[in-house]
């Protein structure tokens, strides 16, 4: 079990680029281990359940992600409070922010729990879910959401390891969860033939499993600063007033980001199955950009946290810098090859041909459009580890979500095409970057509140 014993990482001295990377790396290939079980259940139901088996796998992405967004966004408020407060190797209150953590964590799973069962049929149905699709979705969403306390502790879990520095521990459950899950995969979907059901259980059982391992982690870390022991679960009130002033802007953030998605989910399904399975299939390919964003972004926060926590704002700001350099050069040339290799990838997905044609359309379109994001998260996670995140949710809300939702509702009716809802990203990506970059230049956003941390 030593690998539940890693260092953590001084982030406040040394090589930027270096630093951002090491912490960047564990991230990715975590993300990659997460997203390549959610890849294998499209594939698996894809090609031995149906394309049908597929569609309703895929319309439950957006409904799971906006879960998934809203814990996340409160989990980065804890993220951001702990990492300021190690920077400045404030031990007590690392520990009060630890525990705080935890028991919100428990909280909001039980919370999403009884909701997200509650609310399945309904989210659907609003999204129009086509009538194929939909007893699939059901299921699927339904199991997913029993395993929603596991789902929230990992995430939460694994923050508190990034924010002190350690993003390899992550790294190690996220390589269990995954083969834990295609193994359940080929076992529950292909042998048993128990089709959308055996999926879903691969992916709660999964959960769980990370689940375990953090928390063994976290109260194994002997002597650390952020040590979890059960018995002091409490929600400090200081503590969680500053988790929810950082972590309330993020989550809702994320909230009308999953709204936006919905309403475009909604628009893919008025196409019809074929264009809903392409969809699908093209987010499996697009997950590469996402993850790697969400990579950078995450090791920027916390390089940000730790060195605003320590007073270093300079080197702060020359992160900010590193790492733009360093995303823009990655998206640069993974917009290049999945342009170039759009239809042997998304033929692993389906062996379909009209739906390959759409997917292929899809990609070529969207892909070499990735660079006009990268400010709005980048950006916006800086300025998050500086503690601020409510400006950022108001730019993004607006830049990204409402002018969307106006170009879906305005315009997309009078030119109902699938190219027209698609370019609703580009636009709002841009407006949004260009918002985000003036923001960080002239806002006042890396003034300290008094005590650093504060």
């Amino acid at each position: 079990m030593r690998f539940l014993r890693q260092s953590t990482t001084d982030i406040t001295e040394g090589v930027i680029w270096r630093q951002l990377l090491a912490l960047f790396f564990p991230l990715w290939f975590g993300t990659f281990f997460q997203q390549l079980y959610n890849t294998v259940d499209s594939v698996v139901v894809g090609r031995f359940v149906g394309k049908t088996a597929l569609a309703a796998v895929g319309s439950t992405g957006v409904v799971a992600n906006l879960t998934v967004g809203i814990f996340n966004g409160l989990a980065s408020g804890a993220v951001v409070l702990i990492a300021q407060h190690y920077g400045a190797r404030r031990g007590e209150e690392v520990q009060k922010s630890v525990h705080t953590a935890m028991a919100l964590a428990l909280i909001m799973g039980l919370g999403f729990t009884v909701l997200g069962a509650a609310a399945t049929p309904w989210s659907l149905r609003a999204m129009g879910t086509t009538q194929e699709a939909l007893p699939g979705a059901v299921l699927y969403l339904r199991v997913y959401f029993l395993g929603m306390i596991p789902n929230v502790v990992y995430n939460v879990g694994t923050g508190i390891l990034r924010a002190i520095g350690d993003s390899r521990r992550p790294l190690y459950f996220l390589i269990a969860a995954s083969v834990c899950n295609i193994a359940l995969d080929l076992a529950l979907v292909i042998w048993l033939d128990m089709g959308v059901l055996g999926v879903a259980l691969a992916t709660v059982a999964s959960q769980l499993l990370s689940a375990v391992l953090v928390v063994v982690s976290l109260m194994r870390s002997q002597g650390q600063l952020y040590q979890f022991f059960p018995r002091q679960l409490a929600l400090d009130p200081t503590c969680l007033r500053k988790t929810m002033q950082v972590g309330g802007p993020a989550a809702l953030q994320s909230v009308t980001y999953s709204a936006s998605n919905i309403v475009i989910q909604a628009a893919v399904n008025s196409f019809g199955t074929d264009t809903v399975a392409a969809w699908t299939a093209y987010g499996k390919m697009d997950v590469l950009f996402w993850m790697s964003m969400n990579a950078m972004s995450l090791s920027l926060t916390t390089f940000a946290g730790q060195n605003y926590g320590a007073g270093k704002y300079a080197r702060l700001r020359r992160g900010v810098l590193v790492s733009t350099a360093m995303t823009a050069g990655f998206t640069l040339a993974l917009s290049a090859l999945l342009t170039l290799f759009a239809r042997p990838v998304l033929s692993v997905f389906t062996p379909d041909l009209q739906v390959l044609e759409i997917g292929v359309e899809m990609v070529r379109f969207l892909a070499p459009c990735y660079i006009t994001y990268i400010l709005v998260e980048l950006l916006s996670g800086a300025i998050r580890g500086a503690g601020k995140s409510m400006a950022t949710m108001l730019i993004s809300v607006f830049g990204v979500c409402v002018l969307r939702l106006v170009w879906l509702f305005a315009v997309v009716p009078v030119h109902h095409t699938v190219v027209m809802v698609e370019a609703s990203y580009p636009i709002t990506w841009t407006v949004t970057s260009a918002a985000m970059l003036i923001y960080y230049r002239w806002g006042k956003w890396l003034e300290p509140l008094g005590e650093a941390g504060s």
